[in-house]
């Protein structure tokens, strides 16, 4: 009924801060293949055919003056033939010396802003394209490089709702520095981009440029802190006169690989047994229709991932531990579907949640998947996904089992839609179903509301009743508001999802009030207040937290931040506490002070620090720790991180330390390496993970991957786990 009023209401409504109608638009030219052929891909736009084409300019600033004109000049050109779109832009800098650009590697020069999932830069000088191909003014493809040519792609869905940046496409890029300041060019096969037949329509297209020493931010549309960001398609400006575009066909994309290497397990009686591994496997990509694509994968191998970062429980639920998989990193944001809290706290409910196939639940263990297929992009009006895939049995521990999840999406006026979503999973334990409604509704040009109902169905005893939420959120420059309830039955079982806890009625409220005083080197104050409460569907209160958060940022990018909150705790069910301290039922204080701190990331040493003191459990809880990143020049990247739980309650103490080192070293912008070395005091572990990467064409990838184990027996360091694998990946376009 909920979403039914609400579309009411919308369907005549704009979109949020739409653009003027029409929006100011960029010319594309035109040119023969033989002019494209005989651009150099050096970063400077030197070549005759460059002057032709139409310029984009005057962008505006958002910060550190919101509307003024950018202190900086930048140039952008849009050039295309029947295989690639070329854009060139010239990031002119009165002061050339004092450009900023620290990093080689690929997909770090943006990064996902700290409260949410929109795209922020990291600390470079920095440039991103927006492009949305179906002018659907939801979605859309960033690219983005810095004065080193480094690659940045990502994927942006409803808005700034979801930022994939594991997504890759196949593209190139050449930066260069000049005395003018800096150049790029960028090369994107049509491919890679997905447009409709219609090719005489408009692309939505934005500019977004990062002036570091400054900490300047400026954009052609969408400058406006009230309703504007980089985020906002709907406020995209238009890529005019791309017409003739070739008919993509099936667009097929082949990918096989090959790996081989050896594994190395802890025996009983000690020592390490040996097992030497080979695969092979296929990843195939094709359009069905112009934007729909399907991937098919057969005997999918994840061997360079990353390992996961190490964490100490020290609550009474399930640790969350984020998707690093591409496979199922890639449009992602089709499936998201539910509440995802705060980003110090796991998502509360996720109607999907990826790990959940090919994982062991608890345990961390690695299932064969035997294949998986995923159908995903934009039928008219709707964006429509489905991913189904099918895990191998593993010994005793897990039998064969098959996952399936479906989702619609329906448009509703500019920037709203409403949804459906199903997932499934049998074959090991009770068939699971879960069957979710959803919408998402800009109301006003800063309010913005958000309902989902889901309800599972679970064979055998129990497993079936009802979730829900709602979240209204109102965001200007000066004020901000947050509104939110979540409800999940007692008997909710979502296998295929993540469920943190079950008969829970939560609701949370957040307001803030934001000063800008241009005095004192500040370029803002934040003062918000709210907290949340958590109760049983039976109405008795199981946690609250509420009290202030002063926030201050500095025109350097320097920021601190103080929290003062009041809490209680009830336990109806003891519990033992990271595995070794029995936390018995009863009510707790739950206070907490803490400050977090951060200096800004165009140093070449970043450090950020944050330290805890809470009333725990009948005792109390000291925290603290950080990082140290150094970047001290292009090729090399370091940063140290420490952890420290100090925990003291009637039933005992410990103290957790977990210290962490990540290494980098670029050799160019197409061979890399990454170090990770993790220490968890609590479990007397370490792990080791050490990854090169060798792009030896766009597209296609050499891994050399080694990791190990170790725990601590008797003062010695035992290994418990050792492996080395090579992993070839070779791309064709068909």
């Amino acid at each position: 009924m909920a979403l039914a009023a609400a579309l009411l209401v919308v369907g005549p409504l704009r979109a949020h801060g739409q653009a003027p109608d029409p929006p100011p638009s960029l010319q594309a030219l035109r040119i023969t293949p033989e002019e494209g052929r005989s651009l150099r891909l050096d970063g400077l736009l030197t070549e005759p055919v460059w002057s032709r084409a139409s310029v984009l300019s005057q962008l505006t600033q958002r910060e550190p003056v919101e509307g003024m004109a950018a202190s900086e000049d930048t140039e952008v050109r849009v050039l295309f033939d029947d295989e690639n779109l070329y854009i060139g832009i010239r990031a002119l800098d009165s002061e050339p010396d004092r450009v900023v650009s620290r990093i080689l590697q690929r997909d770090r020069v943006m990064r996902k802003e700290g409260f949410s999932n929109r795209p922020a830069f990291a600390g470079d000088d920095a440039v991103a394209i927006l492009l949305d191909p179906f002018l659907d003014r939801r979605n859309a493809y960033i690219f983005a490089t810095n004065p080193n040519g480094a690659e940045f792609d990502a994927l942006l869905a409803d808005e700034g709702k979801e930022l994939n940046s594991d997504w890759r496409g196949v593209w190139e890029v050449a930066a260069t520095r000049t005395s003018q300041g800096w150049s790029a060019e960028l090369r994107i096969p049509l491919r890679t981009l997905r447009y409709p037949d219609a090719s005489a329509r408009p692309w939505g297209f934005n500019v977004y440029r990062m002036i570091r020493r400054k900490n300047e931010e400026v954009l052609w549309q969408g400058w406006s802190r009230d309703a504007g960001g980089f985020h906002r398609v709907s406020l995209a400006g238009h890529l005019e006169g791309l017409q003739g575009l070739p008919a993509l066909g099936r667009n097929l994309e082949v990918k096989p690989y090959v790996t081989g290497g050896q594994r190395q397990t802890a025996e009983e009686g000690g020592g390490l047994d040996r097992e030497w591994e080979r695969e092979a496997g296929l990843d195939l990509k094709t359009e069905i229709r112009p934007g729909l694509v399907l991937d098919l994968t057969v005997n999918t191998d994840f061997a360079q991932v990353e390992v996961d970062d190490q964490q100490v429980n020290l609550t009474r639920f399930s640790l969350f531990f984020p998707e690093k998989r591409d496979f199922f990193l890639e449009n992602s944001g089709i499936f998201d579907f539910g509440f995802r809290g705060n980003p110090f706290e796991p998502p509360p409910f996720q109607l999907f949640f990826s790990r959940r196939i090919g994982i062991q639940e608890g345990a961390g263990e690695v299932v064969p998947i035997l294949g998986g297929a995923r159908l995903t992009g934009r039928v008219g009006g709707q964006t429509v996904g489905l991913l189904t895939s099918l895990t191998d049995g593993v010994g005793g521990l897990v039998s064969r089992e098959s996952f399936t999840v479906a989702r619609v999406k329906r448009d509703v006026g500019e920037s709203n839609y409403v949804g459906v979503m199903i997932t499934d999973r049998r074959g090991f334990g009770p068939a699971n179903t879960v069957v979710g409604v959803d919408g998402v509704f800009y109301l006003t040009p800063s309010l913005n509301v958000q309902g989902w109902g889901a309800h599972s169905f679970t064979g055998g005893e129990g497993g079936d009743d009802l979730a829900l939420g709602i979240t209204g959120d109102y965001t200007t420059d000066r004020w901000g508001g947050l509104l939110r309830y979540l409800q999940v039955g007692p008997e909710v079982n979502a296998r295929s999802g993540f469920v943190q806890r079950t008969d829970l009625r939560r609701a949370d409220l957040f307001l803030r009030r934001s000063f800008r005083p241009e005095r004192f080197d500040i370029r803002k104050v934040d003062l918000r207040l709210g907290g949340n409460v958590f109760m049983g569907l039976g109405g008795g209160l199981q946690d609250y937290q509420v009290g202030p958060t002063l926030s201050t940022e500095l025109q350097s990018g320097d920021q601190l931040h103080v929290t003062l909150n009041r809490g209680e705790a009830r336990i109806d069910h003891g519990f033992d506490l990271a595995g070794r301290l029995y936390v018995p039922p009863g009510e707790y204080d739950a206070t907490a002070r803490s400050l977090r701190m951060s200096t800004g990331s165009h140093r070449p040493a970043v450090l950020s620090g944050s330290l805890r003191r809470a009333e725990f459990y009948g005792g109390t809880l000291r925290a603290g720790g950080g990082t140290l990143a150094l970047t001290p020049i292009p090729q090399v990247s370091a940063e140290l991180g420490f952890n420290r739980n100090r925990v003291k309650i009637p039933s005992g103490s410990f103290t957790s330390d977990i210290l962490s080192l990540r290494a980098g070293y670029a050799f160019s912008t197409r061979l890399f390496t990454n170090f990770l070395v993790q220490h968890n005091s609590l479990d007397g572990f370490v792990s080791t993970n050490l990854r090169v990467n060798f792009i030896h064409r766009p597209g296609s990838d050499l891994f050399l991957v080694f990791t190990e184990g170790r725990v601590e027996d008797g003062g010695d360091w035992r290994a418990t786990d050792r492996g080395m694998v090579v992993k070839l990946t070779y791309l064709r376009r068909f």
